[in-house]
Order: C-alpha cells, then structure tokens, then sequence
C-alpha cells in the first residue's frame, strides 16, 4: 500500500538532488573574478540567472517534503527515522546551495561593482585631464592691456595650483588600480597603464608651469611700458597749462611778451620728440604680445600724445602769425565799406521795378481771373524771395563792419530803410496771394459741401427704408431713392474733374494739403460709391419685398398646420406602457415621429429666403421656431426615457428568467432526490444534495435584487402592467419558498435514514455528529482527513502561531458578522421620505469605507493561515467575504437607482416594499445565525484526532474553491 508512495518520493528526492548538483555545477564553472570585464559581466548575468532559480528549487523541495508528508502518513514506526534523516540531507544540502548561490553571485557583483566605481574615478579623471589639456594646449591668448594680462596671469596660476591639488586624487586612483589588478588580473589597470598616467599628469604640470612663467614675463613689459607714458603726459600737461596762459582774449600780456614766451616754449618741443620716440620703440615689444584691440589702442595712444604735441607747436606758430597780421586786418575794412554802397544800390533799383507788377484788389469774376491774379501774384512772390540772398549779405556785411568801427549811421541807416521796403512788398504780395487762394479753395469745396448734403438725404432714405411696414410705405419711397440715384451721378461727375487738378492744387494748397484734400475728395467718393451701391440694393430689396410680400403667408400656414399635428401626437404619446413589446412599439413610434421633426426643421430651413428684409415675417418666423425648438427637445427627452425604460425592463426579464431556469433545475433534482426513498447510501446522497443547495445563499443574495429591478420596471409601466411584475414578483417569491421546504424536507428525511442505521448496527462505536437544520450543508466526523495538514514538516512552528491565527481568525469572523449584520439592517429600513434615503445613502457609505479595513485583516490571515494548515477553514471565510462585498455593491446600486422611483411612488408601492423587506429580514437573520452556530461547533471540535476532523465535510465551503483565487506560493 505504501509503494507508490515510496516511488514519489524518492523520484521527488533524486529530482531535487539532480537539480542542486546542476546548480552548484554552473556556480563551480562562474565563480571567478579573473579576466576581462566582459567576462565578468557574462558570469555577472550568468549568476543572476541561476539566483532567479531559487523559487524553482524552492518548489522541488517543497515538493520534496509533501511527498514526505503522504508517506510518513502510510509508513511504518521503523521507516520514519530513514525518511526524516533523508529529508534533513535535502534540507541541509538546499542550504548550502542556496547559500552558495547568493555568495557566489555577492562576490562577482561586489568585485564587478568595485571595477565600475574605478572606472568612474579613472573616467572622471581622464575628463579632468582632456579639460586641462584643451584649456593648456592653444597658445596664450592675447590680451587688450595691462590689468587683463594681471588676471589672465592669475588665472593660470589658479590652474597650476589645481593641478597641484589633483595629485591626492592620482595617487589614490593608482593604488584603487594596484589592488583591483590583484583581484582581476586585467591589463587595463597593470603597472604600465599606472605609469602612463603618471606620466600623463607630469606632462600636464611642465605646461601649466611654462604658461604661468611666459606670463609674469609679458606681464612685467607691459607695466615699464606704461610707467613710461604716465610720465610723458604728465609733462606734456605741464606744457598745455603754459600755452593755454598765451592764448585767448583773457591774456594781459602785450603782443611782444606773449611772442617772446611762445618762442621759449617752442624750444621745449624736440625734448618730448626725443621722449615720444623712445616710447614708440618700447610700444613694439608690448604689442608683440598684445591682443589686435589693445594693439590699436596703445597705437592710438601713441598717436594722440603726437596729435597733442603738434597741436601745441600748431597753436604757438598760428598765434605769431595772428599777430604779424594786426595790422593788415584795417585796409580790409576800409575795402568791404565801398563793396557794401554798391550793392545797397543794385538792391533799391530791383524792388523799383517788382513794385510795379503789385495791383490794386479788384473783384474777380470768374474762375478763370482769379486763376490768373493768384499767378501774377506767386510770380512777384517768387521774385522776392529770391532776393533773400542779397538781404542776408548786406545784412551780415553791416555786421562785420559795425564790429570794427562805430562811426557808420549814414550807411547802417540807408540799409536799414531797404530792408523795412523789401519786407512791406513782401508782405503785400503774400497777402494778395492768400486772397486769391481762398477765393479758388471755396470753389473746389462747394462739389464737396454737396456731397455732404447729399450723403445725409441718402442715409436718411436707407433709414426709413430699412423697415416698411406695408406695400403703401414702399410705393412711396421708392421714386424717392431713384432721384437720389441721379443726384449721385451728377456729383459724381464733379468729383472726377477734381482729380484732374493735382497740380493746380499742389501749387495753390501745398503739396500736404493738396494731398489731404484730395485724399478727402477721394473717400467722399469711396462713400459716395457705398451709398450709391446701398441705394442701388435698396432699390433692388424693395422692388423684390413687393413680389415676395404673396409668397410667405402660404408657407406659414402649411408649416404651422404641421408643427400642430406633431405637437398633438407627440402628448398622445405621454401615456405609460403594460409590457415589454408595447414600450418597444411606443419607442419605434417616437424614433419615426423625431424623423418627421427633423424633416419639418428642414423645411424651416428652406422658408428663410422669404422673410428676409420683413421684421414682421422674422418675428412670425422667429416664434414658430421657438414652438418648434420646444417640441424637439420635449421628444428627445420622451425618447431617452423610453430607451432607458427598454433596457431596465429587458434585464428584470433576464434576471427573473435565468432566476426561474436554476429554481426549476434544482427542484426537480431535488425531486428526484426525494422520490428514491431508500435509506441505503444516505451519506452518498447527503453530499449529492449538499453539493446542489451549495447555491441556496448565493441566489439567496440575489432575490432582493431582482426585486429592485422589478420596483424599477413597475414605476416605468402602467398599472396594468404594474400588477404583472408584481405578480411575477410573487410567483418567485412562492417558488422560492417552496424550493426551501423541499431542501429541508429532504435533508430531514437523509438525516432520519442516517439515524436509523445508527440504531441498527450495534455492532458499531457510536460517534459525534452535529447536524445543522436549514444550513445547506452537514458535517460529518467519520472521513479521516487530518484538520492540521503539515504537523510532519514543521511540528517545531505549530505552537508558535497557533494562538495568533485562531485570534485573527476570531477578530476577522466577528468583525464580518457585525458589517454583514448592519448591512441586512439598511436593507431593511423603511424609506419613506428623503432624508430615510440620505440617511440610508449615508449608512451604506460607511460599510463601503470599512471594506479596505477588512480587506487589510482577511490578507493578514492569508499571510499566516496557510503555514498553519487552515486552508479549508480560510476558502469557507474567503466566500463569505466575497458574499459580502458583492451583496454590498449590488445593495448601494440597485438602491441608489430605486430611491427616485420610491420618492415619486411611495403611496403605490408601500406594501410592496414592506413585504421586500420583511422577507430580505427573514431570510438573512436566520442565516447570519447559521453562521454564528457553525463557527461555534468548528472551535468546540476536537483539534488534535485526526480521525474526528470536518475538514473535508464541510462541503459547503469546498463547493466554491473553483470562486476562489489564491496568488501566494505553493503550498509545502
């Protein structure tokens, strides 16, 4: 009888060996850490594979150990010492294994870890080592001047010294190398790749050295340099403040005392040549090492210091020649008096002769004679002006001469007297001129001043036409608009001969003005234009509104006779239906009525031409869209509240069939259970109907359910339809009932068969048996499956945990009880107004915001409960858990949908919701009591007898493992 099990076990023993001796196998092959880093990398992954078998071999030995379990069950007392000595061997050589795979792998990481942070470091220096040779490779840069050179000198002795700093860094990175190259092995960190470092930083260093000298050297040029040049102009200031004492009208000096200092001065000047040269040749050496832009400055300084230099000895020979020149200023004087009388002369005989062509004002006549004044006019003006020339020489020429002498009033005076006469005919001339302007500007404005006159008129008309009453109003104004239409034309004509004088303007005006004017000229006409097309449709829109004036009252009656007769039978359709077919035919109907709505707004649509340019029609129009626009969305309303009354009356159909097809099925089963009334084989046909009312709580759940679907159809049918429902509400509700006493009659009758053959056989021990009534299931204590089902493997951790499980499980049963009892509470409260709802609403809110808290225990008994060998007491509470979130989400759904229908019909449907409740009430109280009693008789069981365990009778919580999910680790 043990044979098979001895052959499982030692093939589950020979597989787990095999497998740990082909791991540690492939651990012997990887573990090392010479070589190159791809290697390492490879053995890296390598190892890590063969670490993510561990669950693998895990499960073999765990296999191992349950083979172990069934045939210590069936062994002899000898062989179990045998068994348990080969099962420590497997547990010992598991260890090792499995420590030898964590090792294994924890080395080649740390070592692979250890190369990687090296080459960081080597990288990170190497990053600093290309820096600084892109930074030390150009040649120094050249600098604009002497503080710029300090700081770049600075900088590269900042560079040096950071140079300096990295040797910490270089010796420490070269000993990481030496003890790395211990462990590897590999070329890339041996002794040569150490000295070419080295190497590398010392080649570094000269350059950086080199750069910092080459700079002090430049640095000190260019220093002497510039103490050079503070000293030249310190002298050549000097000598600025002397020349400046000789120069100006402020000196006091006589003529020869200042002659004889600028000649001393001019001595002084080959002495600063001489000083100046020398400092041009230091300036080489310097720019030599200057940048082009501080090159061209220390030239430019050159240049100007010379600039200066030779200024002054400018300045001292311009003053010598200005004073050789004193005496010869008197005979120009004497020579511009004469050339003065002259051209006073000439000037007195030209204004003689223009005076002449200004006339006395006489009226002008015609366009034409003002034309011609305004020319003769602007041709004097123009000779006038161009006499100002001559005014300004005489003007400055007396200037000049009054500077020098003050006895000339004859001529001052006669000067005088011809610019006073030249500034009256000037003035004289204008004023004629502007007369004749102004004259010829208001005759080229009176075209516009019309238009102006005009552009009101025409306003006015498109005003007063822009709405007429009736046909008389139009009849009347329409010969109106055709005169201002001809008026139009003719301004129009006056217009365009403006245009044609742009350079009559221009001339007259200005050419600003000329601009402006015409530009004005021009949107006159641009408006003209507007207007005129305005009148033109206008006169069109009105001679159009006479015709179309017949055409709209048609169209109105025959659309307005149609929006009625949809009106009427859309409020035929406001009528509630008895069933299914007749909502579907109402829902058809009220699909085809909003197709002939969308028709009529077509239809609409297409009657706008006819009202426009009438504010009458637009109203009437307007009003008989708005009717429309109502009864649309009254129909689109009606139609979603019938989809909607489809689809709910359709699933209470599904669910009331699929409900009667399982009440049925099972009835007759449970029948034909009853109709073979024999007492033989009772224990056989005990588990058959057991395993049939396992669903008895399931559909029991589901029953309140279909009643809230039903109260949802009922308040969307008629009363007729109503009263049918409620009558198929019923007939479940009896057969329901009736499938309840058939399963406790038939239970009864088993269990009466059951003790009648107890009382037969005398022969037998009588044994505990604990029946519970209308449970849907039995418990039955003969089956000898163990109730702790791994007491072989781990008899060292059972008392450990056994008194933490059986307190979670104590603390999770009585905390579901208490959130199942309150559940059944909600659904049994009466809700007769809105605030029983909010407050319901309120409750089952509450039970929703405990359900992660529940979740939270009932995982902490999964974690624990399957090490201690109570994984059929945790499938039963598993169900009962799943029980209850389902019958709480379906509970918050179906009651949140019925609560509008409860407030509007609550008068209607009182006593079918008092008698919903008062059955949900019975039937869930007494199972929650079921429940209690069978946790109860589970803890007053016998733990320890095998032979005494209900595990495996307790068939109503085995008839739902295929419900339940399980996502931890295999059982061992």
């Amino acid at each position: 009888m043990t044979q098979q099990p001895q052959e499982a076990f030692d093939r589950s023993v020979e597989e787990a060996q095999v497998w740990m001796e082909a791991v540690q196998e492939r651990l012997h092959v990887n573990d090392n850490t010479q070589g190159p880093r791809t290697a390492l990398e490879a053995r890296l992954r390598e190892t890590e594979k063969i670490c993510q078998l561990e669950p693998e071999g895990r499960v073999k030995v765990e296999l191992v150990l349950c083979a172990a379990e069934t045939l210590l069950a069936c062994c002899l007392e000898d062989q179990k010492p045998k068994i348990l000595g080969r099962l420590k061997d497997i547990k010992a050589q598991w260890e090792e294994t499995a420590t030898y795979m964590t090792h294994c792998h924890s080395r080649i990481e740390w070592v692979w870890l250890h190369w990687s942070e090296y080459l960081l470091a080597r990288d990170e220096f190497y990053r600093w080592f290309q820096k600084m040779l892109v930074t030390l490779e150009p040649h120094v840069e050249l600098q604009l001047g002497l503080k710029e050179k300090q700081w770049q000198l600075s900088h590269a002795q900042v560079l040096l010294h950071n140079v300096d700093n990295q040797a910490v860094l270089l010796d420490r990175l070269l000993e990481e190398a030496a003890a790395l190259f211990n462990r590897i092995g590999d070329p890339s960190v041996d002794e040569d790749a150490q000295k070419r470092m080295k190497a590398e930083y010392d080649a570094v260093k000269v350059k950086a050295q080199d750069r910092v000298d080459l700079l002090q050297e430049v640095a000190q040029k260019h220093a002497k340099y510039q103490a050079g040049v503070d000293d030249f102009q310190l002298w050549l200031r000097a000598l600025v403040e002397k020349v400046d004492g000789c120069l100006g009208r402020t000196c006091k000096m006589p003529n020869q005392q200042r002659l004889s200092t600028l000649q001393d001065i001019a001595k002084e000047f080959p002495r600063g040549e001489g000083s100046l040269k020398k400092l041009e040749e230091q300036s080489l050496g310097v720019i030599q090492n200057t940048s082009p832009l501080g090159a061209e400055k220390i030239t430019a300084e050159l240049e100007e210091l010379r600039k200066v230099l030779e200024k002054l000895r400018g300045l001292c020979g311009e003053e010598e020649e200005r004073l050789r020149n004193a005496l010869e200023s008197k005979h120009a004087h004497e020579w511009q008096i004469r050339q003065l009388e002259a051209n006073l002369g000439e000037f007195r005989k030209g204004l003689q002769r223009l005076a002449e062509g200004l006339q006395p004002e006489v009226e002008a006549g015609s366009e034409d004679e003002l034309m011609a004044r305004w020319r003769l006019y602007s041709a004097t003006r123009a000779a006038l002006t161009a006499e100002e020339p001559r005014v300004d020489w005489l003007q400055v020429q007396l200037k000049d001469l009054l500077v020098f002498s003050e006895d000339l009033q004859p001529l001052s005076s006669s000067v005088v007297a011809a610019l006073q006469e030249y500034q009256s005919m000037k003035a004289q001339s204008t004023r004629l001129r502007n007369a004749a302007a102004v004259g010829l500007w208001q005759r080229f404005q009176r075209p516009l001043q019309d238009l102006e006159l005009w552009r009101a008129l025409a306003q006015k008309l498109l005003d007063i036409t822009a709405s007429l009453p009736d046909l008389p109003s139009i009849h009347t104004f329409l010969p109106q608009i055709e005169a201002a239409l001809a008026e139009s034309s003719r301004l129009k004509g006056q217009l365009a001969v403006l245009q044609l004088k742009t350079d009559l303007l221009s001339s007259i005006l200005g050419q600003e003005r000329a601009t402006g004017f015409l530009e004005q000229a021009a949107n006159s006409m641009r408006t003209r234009d507007l207007l005129h097309n305005s009148l033109l449709q206008r006169k069109s829109k009105l001679q159009s509104l006479v015709s179309q004036h017949r055409d709209f009252a048609a169209a109105f009656e025959f659309l307005q006779k149609k929006l009625l007769t949809l009106q009427a039978r859309l409020q035929a359709e406001h009528v509630l239906q008895r069933d299914l077919p007749d909502k579907q035919a109402q829902l058809s109907r009220l699909q085809g009525l909003q197709e002939e709505v969308l028709d009529l707004g077509v239809q609409m649509e297409a009657a706008r031409p006819l009202i426009q340019g009438n504010s009458n029609h637009q109203h009437t129009m307007d009003q008989l869209f708005s009717n429309f626009q109502s009864l649309h969305r009254s129909l689109e309303d009606l139609v979603e509240q019938n989809q909607q009354g489809v689809r709910d009356h359709v699933t209470f159909n599904h669910e009331l069939l699929e409900f009667r097809q399982w009440v049925s099925m099972l009835t007759h089963k449970l029948e034909a259970h009853q109709g073979n009334a024999s007492p033989w084989g009772a224990e056989a046909r005990e588990a058959e109907v057991e395993k049939l009312v396992a669903e008895l709580p399931e559909k029991e759940g589901q029953l309140p359910l279909i009643e809230a679907h039903g109260r949802l159809v009922m308040e969307k049918s008629s009363p007729e339809g109503a009263a049918m429902v409620q009558e198929q509400l019923d007939e479940l509700t009896e057969s329901w009932r009736g499938l309840r006493l058939l399963t406790e009659r038939l239970l009864s009758l088993i269990r009466s068969w059951k003790l009648e053959g107890t009382e037969v056989d005398p022969g037998k021990k009588p044994v505990f048996t604990n029946n519970i009534p209308k449970s849907g299931f039995l418990i039955n204590p003969l089956h000898p499956i163990p109730r702790r089902r791994y007491q072989v493997n781990l008899p060292q951790e059972e008392g450990d945990g056994q008194e933490d499980f059986s307190q979670l499980l104590r603390n999770f049963e009585q905390w579901l009880q208490v959130e199942n009892s309150k559940l059944v509470r909600i659904i049994a409260t009466k809700t007769t107004t809105a605030q029983d709802l909010r407050a319901r609403d309120l409750k089952l809110q509450e039970l929703e915001s405990r359900v992660p808290e529940g979740q939270r225990l009932f995982e902490n008994l999964l974690h624990l409960g399957p090490a201690r060998g109570a994984s059929d007491e945790l499938e039963d509470l598993r169900y009962r858990w799943m029980l209850y979130k389902s019958k709480l989400k379906d509970s918050s759904l179906l009651l949140t949908q019925s609560s509008p229908g409860e407030r509007t019909g609550f008068r209607k449907t009182q006593r079918g919701l008092r008698s919903l409740f008062r059955k949900v009430c019975c039937v869930a109280l007494p199972l929650q009591l079921l429940l209690l009693l069978l946790l109860l008789l589970l803890f007053l069981l016998p733990v320890g007898e095998e032979t005494r365990s209900c595990t495996l009778a307790n068939n109503f919580a085995r008839s739902f493992k295929l419900m339940l999910r399980y996502e931890g680790p295999p059982p061992t």
